[in-house]
């Protein structure tokens, strides 16, 4: 299956993608009204402002005379006044909808993350997230906070500039109203090209995102291979590329709205040499001719406005196509809508309606293939784990250990055939209630951002802090707090990484046992662990699965030969199975390997002697 960062947007502007965006504006429906309003308010008072001036030259001017300037005075401060407090009233509440919409944007999208299925995590880059999550939403918040009324503004503006140059002298209106198929033509012919290179900008900078949180995870590989210079090399390609793009994108703006200035600049000089003409000929009078040049020249900054906005509006289309692409993937594994009804979802479970889990699994007739295809990795697979057994997968790297875990735990589900949690169908039941049952433990722990104390409780958030150091002393994890200066309370860093790859494993082991599952997952949980520290925890964990339905995927074998039954998987297809005695009796591949790997730890051990 292909990362979804390459998805490719090709439309050009188009209508039915922006409606996309009006829930969203819904919430905030009241206040952008509110705000077009004092934009409007604002465009009518900009365009009475000029009258300001005919008056002016007509009664004080040409009349000679001071009487009644004070009232003049007055009544043009309390305009401008009434302007200034409008200004400042939008800014306000343009302030508060880019905040707030921003917020609920990315909290949606979280939220929306939260209910994909592991599948989708498998392909997407975590660059393609961070930068819908943070930067488009951003992007999008501000435009529909600040452009949208602003060309609001603009549009009003200029009709009613256009309405009383008609008034005033129809003939030089027309001049000016030229202007605007030229602008329209001018937009016809760049919206798709500006719209075209800001996509490919988006695109290179989620790579760039994801390429930077990958360089500075793999930092310490990087150093070890002494690839800097590589990572260097591909790093600044990505940059190069952006930057072309970004260049083009920024040329044909450069392009695009200077020559909407300039066809408006145009328009004045022509008003001006005719309105001039109109003066001498005594058909026009110099006020009406101030006030004319007045508009003609005011309209040059909202068409530069209404221009630039339309320019980033157009380009805008890729941000809400990215955003809108990611509430569109849907999670591979879902529950019906009766099993939502009535056990709830993560969200809003219904846990009083939740049966207990014993752990009595059974695989009836299972076929299985991956979501992206290819072969059957399982094809007619039965098999009934009684609750309590411990079943122990075993094999060669790569040979698809994990199938039947995430089967098991309805990370994936099968193609054909059913897999029955308690004799039920666990279709039936929500996911939710499923997975609070489980506690995994990975290979590869991730902790989270805090303390140690935290980290552990997130196995049951509300347990003691009694709770939480016993759990943390039933696998001696107790010894990492031990060697730490704050304790309990220590912090983690970033992903755990101030604590080496074993304490990670023992913390996360404290959290699978505080969480008391039913059913338990160690996916060669101790392959991480000095040998010291794995037998320190290996009585332990004998006792902690006791009683519940436990799977191990095990790279040692050594630790396995307790196990109640074990999986040989081999080519992604379960070869044998048996318990350890019977399957070296039987000299199959189980036998070659633990005796290849038996003879590896002898010899280990003579050369550590």
């Amino acid at each position: 299956m292909a990362a979804i960062d390459e998805q490719e947007y090709t439309k050009s502007f188009d209508l039915t993608i922006w409606k996309r965006l009006l829930p969203i504006l819904g919430r905030y429906k009241k206040i952008m009204v509110l705000m077009l309003l004092i934009n409007s308010l604002t465009a009518v008072v900009d365009v009475i402002i000029p009258l300001f001036q005919q008056y002016a030259i007509r009664h004080f001017i040409e009349g000679k005379t001071l009487d009644g300037l004070p009232a003049y005075v007055f009544a043009y401060a309390a305009a401008i006044l009434l302007e200034a407090a409008m200004v400042v009233g939008f800014a306000r509440r343009a302030m508060h909808v880019e905040m707030y919409m921003g917020r609920d944007m990315r909290q949606d999208l979280f939220r929306h993350l939260q209910t994909l299925s592991l599948s989708f995590y498998n392909v997407t880059p975590v660059g393609y997230l961070i930068t819908r999550v943070m930067n488009d939403t951003n992007r999008i918040a501000a435009n529909m906070a600040w452009s949208l009324t602003d060309m609001a503004w603009s549009l009003l503006y200029i009709l009613g500039a256009f309405g009383a140059m008609l008034v005033l002298n129809w003939r030089l209106a027309l001049v000016v109203i030229t202007v605007v198929p030229v602008i329209a033509l001018l937009t016809v012919y760049f919206e798709p090209r500006i719209l075209h290179w800001n996509r490919r900008v988006r695109k290179l900078n989620s790579k760039i995102t994801g390429a930077f949180n990958e360089g500075i995870g793999g930092a310490k590989t990087s150093k070890t291979l002494v690839i800097e210079e590589q990572s260097i090399g591909s790093f600044r390609e990505l940059t190069g590329s952006m930057r072309r793009s970004a260049v083009r994108a920024s040329r044909l703006n450069a392009v695009y709205i200077p020559l909407t200035l300039f066809f408006s600049s145009m328009t004045v000089a022509i008003v001006l040499l005719q309105g001039g003409y109109l003066v001498v000929d005594q058909v026009l009078d110099i006020a009406t001719l101030s006030v004319f040049v007045s508009y003609a020249m005011g309209i040059f900054e909202p068409i530069q406005a209404l221009a630039a906005n339309l320019a980033e509006f157009i380009a805008l289309q890729a941000s809400i196509e990215r955003v809108t692409g990611l509430m569109d993937e849907t999670p591979k594994i879902t529950d019906t809508p009766e099993v939502i009804e009535k056990y709830g979802d993560c969200f809003d479970p219904k846990r009083e309606n939740w049966e207990p889990i014993r752990g009595d699994i059974e695989f009836k007739d299972v076929t299985f293939r991956y979501p992206d295809g290819g072969d059957n990795v399982l094809e007619h697979f039965s098999l009934h784990i009684p609750a309590g057994t411990t079943v122990a997968i075993v094999g060669e790297t790569g040979a698809g250990k994990s199938t039947l875990v995430n089967l098991a735990c309805r990370f994936f589900e099968p193609t054909q055939g059913q897999i029955l949690i308690d004799g039920q169908d666990y279709r039936e039941r929500s996911q939710l209630w499923l997975h609070s049952s489980i506690g995994y433990v990975l290979q590869s722990p991730h902790l989270f951002s805090g303390t140690v104390r935290e980290n552990i409780r997130y196995g049951r958030l509300d347990a003691t802090d009694e709770e939480v150091e016993a759990a943390a002393r039933a696998v001696s994890a107790d010894t990492v707090v031990a060697k730490l200066e704050k304790g309990w309370d220590s912090d983690v860093g970033e992903g755990g990484d101030r604590l080496s790859t074993g304490e990670k494993q023992l913390i996360s082991f404290a959290r699978a046992v505080l969480a008391d599952p039913r059913i338990f997952v160690l996916d060669e949980a101790t392959s991480s662990i000095d040998t010291q520290t794995e037998q320190l925890i290996q009585q332990a964990i004998d006792h902690l699965l006791r009683d519940r339905t436990s799977f191990l995927i095990a790279h040692r074998l050594s630790t396995i030969r307790k196990a109640d039954m074990i999986l040989v998987v081999r080519d992604g297809k379960i070869v044998e199975q048996g318990t350890h005695e019977t399957l070296l009796r039987a000299k199959g591949y189980y036998h070659d390997l633990y005796s290849k790997q038996f003879a590896e730890e002898n010899a280990a051990k003579i050369l550590g002697a």
